[in-house]
């Protein structure tokens, strides 16, 4: 195959003359490449797709599914599962007609405030690189290309577009580059992104390190694409690597490009190879078909058993692809705390009939109906996903009251209450609680309008959040006007509002008679356009309306000229108790349940793309809810749905604690799996959870004069808090409890290890308790008597192993030669390379960071 795809690659570049060749290295549109049909050349698509394949359009009517968030899917480590979920992601993108998908995310968790969190992997690089190998494994078996991004020290937002991330040259080869040099080269991506940051004072669009080490050193044959918007120059970013400029169609390459190869500026050969990457990009994804006869296109032909689960995985609401979602949801779970062994409830999972009652001596109907109350401001508008471009239109999402109801059947009784807020304004109106003005039908009708006011397009939406990439329509419409008929369910002040950028006037007409609400501006937070559009302003006001009455809702919205994008929200409720009748009543719930879960967490607001975290507390109220409702009833699980740490200040009091992340559509269904012990919590921490954020080694976002300095060099995360003393973190890096317990028993290896050369250490565990279960075994290494730092610990290997109650089981664990080595820069008289100092080096393994029972010397050795 990859002799095809050259052949095809090169007598398509033959056809091509310089004009033609820089023409194919800027986007035609925001998603899509120029096409050259005179080589067969069809234009490709690149879409967002890092918790799910969103395609051109964010559109509620054309769905997606909405996987759990990446911190999640490395909370499962596991890469076999993992690489199913890339067959997924390479099932929507085929549906979707997408040919490259914009993931995975492989910047760390170097801070818990990076607004990203949520969307990158793990805090240590083997696992990110592990998980994100899988991912990429697992896209690229179907035909699409994988994207890793953001190439590179992306780990934060704040002033993303300028922020100079000043790192040292061990800390940039050892951890940030690492995951991407192992996507590179064992992993095989087919594309890379370039990040909006600089680094070491060179924005990473003109920056060095795309040539050496990405081409040069690791061999990188596919395409450099920039971040949208992040070109900056023509010469210095031809020079230095970067390929594809998008968005299109206009950036700083085109006839610049080709006047600076006439002028000897750029050397013709380096368009050349530009140009042979993204031929060789779309021959792979079958965007450059074989012209040959017999030749049907040279995309890379999936295994049988691949080609079938991706072709079972394009309905995002299909069985198959909720089933796989509901499997890795419940997969990356992790299970905090457990006291006194309350989860699973293994006597609500198997509920007692009245027969069976009758069975026992017991008249029916004497045993009361039991009753779980399912409470917190996430229990009633969960979060399956993060905010910015990981964002996609799920076909549904199941909430937690919702799974639980599904799963019990009639024989217990699910009640759910707010308590508290995650946020004071009002939700988007959906097609359940607005009808089209015209029609009649659910949802909201949108009139696109003109300069002179003549209709553009007119449509009818199921949802009141909107969001315009690249729509065609955009290019002649200076107005969206979106009304809406919403019924009274209740009298009272029900609330308005809109979330948006720019000028916005809202209206509401009741009998005749037009209130305005607001006509006016609406500015981006801090100024900033971009995460204006990811994190956008809101504004509410109430007016009261009687039970019945009909009012029309209209928001009309200019568009800032010139932009392809449009991204605002039509905002509704209906009247609600006062804040402290809501919070009592929710207690009141509680005390009277026979089992409570409270669900809280952050939003796609305070997780986002476009901003940095201000903090780590839970919304104001929420650590108040769990402590009283702890108190009220002992059968409480607190289930925390955020996707990166958030302080847990009364965990102590609480039985128990299920992180469930942002956990895509199948949340509900996935959490009562766990509940009832249909399936394990098999999730381990990617990160370290802090109690407080003051405690953190890392924490600061905000660039000082333009720069953010990763002082910590290599002792990020786990091997931060490691090597400190004082207090120590909420829950260590690799913890996670199931439901059963485990006997580290032995641990044998190699006592010589050469350096350079892999080695295998056998673990053997086994399954102490009373039911089945999954345990990750993890290995570490450290050198106390180094003659280079080091940090106190680094993760070297780790493997998943399942096992029966009271099984015993040795598992394989391998250690790769590169964990052995560290970078030296260049010096006088030595070049820079990899490293394995000789001498002994302390293995220790056990279930996470902070429990490492069996240990072990190995002993590397240098030729010469």
């Amino acid at each position: 195959m990859t002799d095809t795809v050259e052949k095809v690659v090169v007598e398509a570049l033959a056809g091509l003359d310089l004009a033609a060749r820089v023409r194919l290295l800027t986007g035609a549109t925001f998603w899509r490449t120029r096409p050259a049909p005179e080589v067969g050349l069809e234009a490709m698509v690149l879409s967002d797709g890092p918790a799910g394949v969103r395609g051109e359009r964010a559109d509620e009517r054309e769905p997606s599914a909405s996987l759990p968030c990446p911190s999640a899917l490395a909370a499962t480590w596991d890469e076999a599962l993992l690489r199913r979920v890339g067959h997924l992601v390479a099932a929507q993108a085929r549906a979707k007609g997408v040919h490259v998908v914009l993931g995975p995310t492989v910047n760390l968790h170097r801070s818990p405030l990076g607004g990203r969190h949520f969307e990158c992997l793990a805090e240590d690089p083997l696992l990110t690189a592990r998980a994100g190998g899988a991912l990429v494994r697992g896209i690229q078996d179907g035909g699409v290309a994988a994207t890793v991004k953001h190439y590179v020290a992306n780990e934060s937002e704040t002033d993303r577009f300028t922020v100079d991330a000043r790192v040292d040259e061990r800390a940039l080869r050892e951890v940030y580059l690492a995951p991407f040099e192992s996507l590179v080269t064992e992993a095989g991506a087919w594309a890379v992104m370039a990040a909006y940051n600089s680094v070491a004072g060179v924005t990473m669009t003109e920056n060095p390190l795309l040539r050496d080490p990405l081409k040069d050193l690791w061999g990188f044959d596919g395409v450099v694409v920039s971040d949208w918007f992040a070109t900056r120059s023509a010469v210095p970013a031809a020079l230095s690597g970067l390929d594809l400029v998008m968005p299109g169609p206009f950036g700083p390459w085109g006839p610049a490009l080709v006047a600076a190869v006439e002028s000897g500026e750029v050397a013709a050969e380096i368009v050349e190879d530009k140009a042979r990457r993204l031929l060789r990009l779309a021959a792979r994804v079958g965007a450059l078909p074989d012209p040959a006869p017999d030749g049907s296109g040279v995309a890379t032909p999936a295994p049988p058993a691949v080609e079938r689960a991706v072709n079972e995985g394009a309905d995002p609401a299909g069985p198959p692809a909720r089933a796989l979602l509901r499997e890795a949801a419940a997969a990356g779970m992790v299970l905090l705390r457990n006291e006194g062994g309350l989860l699973p409830w293994d006597d609500l999972a198997s509920p007692v009939s009245e027969r069976s009652r009758a069975g026992a001596g017991v008249t029916a109907g004497a045993a009361r109906r039991r009753r779980i109350a399912v409470i917190g401001p996430n229990a009633t508008l969960p979060r399956g996903q993060g905010g910015g471009s990981a964002t996609v239109f799920p076909p549904h999402l199941v909430g937690p009251a919702a799974g639980l109801r599904a799963a019990l059947g009639d024989d217990v009784e699910v009640v759910t209450a707010t308590g508290v807020r995650a946020e004071p304004w009002p939700a988007p109106l959906t097609s359940d609680n607005a009808r089209d003005p015209v029609s009649g039908e659910p949802g909201l009708r949108l009139r696109f309008l003109g300069t002179r006011g003549q209709e553009l397009r007119v449509e009818r939406r199921l949802a009141g959040r909107l969001l315009f990439m690249d729509d065609p329509v955009l290019a002649d419409c200076a107005r969206i006007e979106v009304t809406a008929l919403v019924r009274a369910q209740a009298t009272g002040r029900h609330s308005f509002g809109m979330a948006g950028t720019g000028r916005f006037a809202l209206t509401v007409t009741v009998d005749g008679a037009e209130t305005v609400l607001f006509d006016g501006m609406m500015e981006p937070p801090g100024g900033d356009l971009v995460a204006g559009f990811m994190r956008p302003s809101v504004w509410w006001d109430g007016l009261r309306l009687t039970e019945g009455q009909d009012a029309l809702v209209t928001l009309r919205h200019d568009l800032l000229a010139g932009m392809p994008v449009a991204s605002f929200g039509l905002l509704a409720e209906e009247p609600s108790s006062p804040p402290d009748v809501e919070f009592e009543s929710a207690v009141a719930l509680a005390a009277a349940a026979d089992a409570v879960v409270v669900v809280v967490g952050t939003s796609d607001r305070a997780e986002s793309e476009g901003v940095d975290r201000a903090g780590l507390a839970l919304p104001e109220g929420q650590d108040e809810l769990v402590r009283r409702v702890a108190a009220v009833n002992p059968r409480t699980v607190a289930v925390v749905n955020a996707g990166a740490p958030v302080a847990l200040p009364w965990r102590g009091e609480v039985a128990a604690v299920l992180l469930s992340w942002f956990p895509g559509q199948e949340f509900g269904a996935a959490l009562a799996d766990v509940l009832l012990g249909r399936a394990e919590p098999g999730g381990r921490l990617p990160t370290t959870w802090p109690d407080r954020a003051e405690d953190c080694p890392v924490l600061s976002v905000t660039p000082v004069d333009g720069a953010l300095d990763y002082a910590e060099g290599i002792h990020v995360g786990y091997r931060g808090w490691a090597r400190r003393t004082g207090p120590a973190p909420a829950y260590p890096f690799g913890h996670g409890l199931g439901y059963t317990t485990w006997s580290y028993e032995a641990l044998d290896g190699p006592a010589v290890v050469r350096a350079g050369e892999s080695a295998q250490v056998d673990v053997t565990v086994r399954n102490t308790g009373a039911r089945p279960g999954r345990t990750v075994v993890q290995a570490y290494l450290s050198r106390p008597e180094s003659g280079v730092e080091r940090p106190a610990l680094w993760l070297a290997g780790f493997a998943a192993v399942d096992a029966a109650a009271g099984q015993t089981v040795t598992v394989p664990v391998r250690l790769t030669g590169r964990v052995f080595e560290h970078w030296r820069p260049a010096a006088p008289g030595a070049d820079a390379g990899w490293l394995a100092e000789p001498g002994a080096f302390e293995l220790r393994v056990g279930p996470s960071s902070a429990s490492l029972p069996l240990g072990t010397t190995l002993l590397v050795t240098v030729d010469g």
